[in-house]
C-alpha cells in the first residue's frame, strides 16, 4: 500500500501537512494535495478564490460541453454563508468554519441538442479536482463533500431539474487541528492509504498489473 509522509511537531503540531510518498515521480503540487478539515476563519481573497474558479474553467469535458457550474458563497454575506451550511449534514460541521462553500452541480444534457450527457460527473470531477490543485497552489485547502441534504440543497440552491447536484466544497485558509471536532483530531494524524500502481493499472487485461 501507498501511504502519505505526515510532517509534524510531535503532538503540537500547528499546520499539519501530508506528502505523498510515489513510488514514481510526479509534481510537487499533487503530492502535497489531501483533503484537510481544519479550516481557518480567516477571510480568502477574491484574487484566490477566482484563480481557483479559473482552474475549473479550463478542464476537459466531453465534447467541450463544460456542463460544470459553481454556487459560491463567502463570509462577504455571512447570512448567505449560514443559510448554505444549512444543508450540511453533522458530520460535516467542520466545514462552518470555512469562509468558502460552493455548490458544485452539473448539467446533465448536451446544450445542442439536450441528448443526456453520461459523462457529466465524470467532467465535474475533472474541474473539481482542478479546484483541488489550484487551492494548494494558492496556499488554501479544500474539502469536498457528500455528507449533505440533497433535497434541501436543492430548494436552497434554487437548482433546475436538468441539473444534478454533485458535492459540496469547502475552502479557506488552514488551521491548527486543535480546531477540529475531537473526533477528527486522530484522523488528521492518520496516513492515507493508496492502492499500488499494479493494483489499479493493467497490461491488455484485468489482473495483468502493469508492474
Amino acid at each position: 500500500m501507498l501511504t502519505e509522509e505526515i510532517d509534524t511537531e510531535e503532538e503540537t503540531a500547528t499546520i499539519i501537512t501530508k506528502t505523498a510518498k510515489a513510488d514514481f515521480p510526479i509534481s510537487e503540487i499533487i503530492s502535497r494535495r489531501w483533503s484537510a478539515r481544519a479550516f481557518s476563519t480567516r477571510h480568502v481573497e477574491k484574487s484566490k478564490l477566482l484563480s481557483i474558479l479559473e482552474a475549473a474553467r479550463w478542464a476537459p469535458s466531453s465534447r467541450n460541453e463544460q456542463p460544470w457550474r459553481y454556487i459560491v458563497f463567502t463570509n462577504d454575506n455571512p447570512e448567505k454563508l449560514k443559510k448554505a451550511q444549512s444543508v450540511l449534514k453533522e458530520i460535516n460541521d467542520y466545514a462552518k468554519r470555512a469562509p468558502i462553500l460552493i455548490c458544485a452541480i452539473t448539467k446533465i444534457t448536451y446544450s445542442d441538442n439536450e441528448i443526456p450527457n453520461r459523462l457529466h460527473f465524470h467532467d465535474l470531477g475533472a474541474a473539481n479536482e482542478n479546484m483541488f490543485l489550484e487551492a494548494f497552489n494558492q496556499g488554501l485547502i479544500m474539502h469536498e463533500m457528500g455528507g449533505f441534504d440533497l433535497q434541501k440543497a436543492r430548494e436552497v440552491f434554487n437548482i433546475p431539474e436538468d441539473y444534478e447536484i454533485g458535492v459540496m466544497i469547502a475552502i479557506g485558509y488552514q488551521d491548527t487541528y486543535h480546531v477540529l471536532p475531537d473526533r477528527l483530531k486522530e484522523k488528521a494524524f492518520t496516513p492515507r492509504i493508496r492502492k499500488p500502481l499494479s493494483k489499479i493499472a493493467f497490461i491488455e487485461e484485468l489482473d495483468n498489473g502493469i508492474i
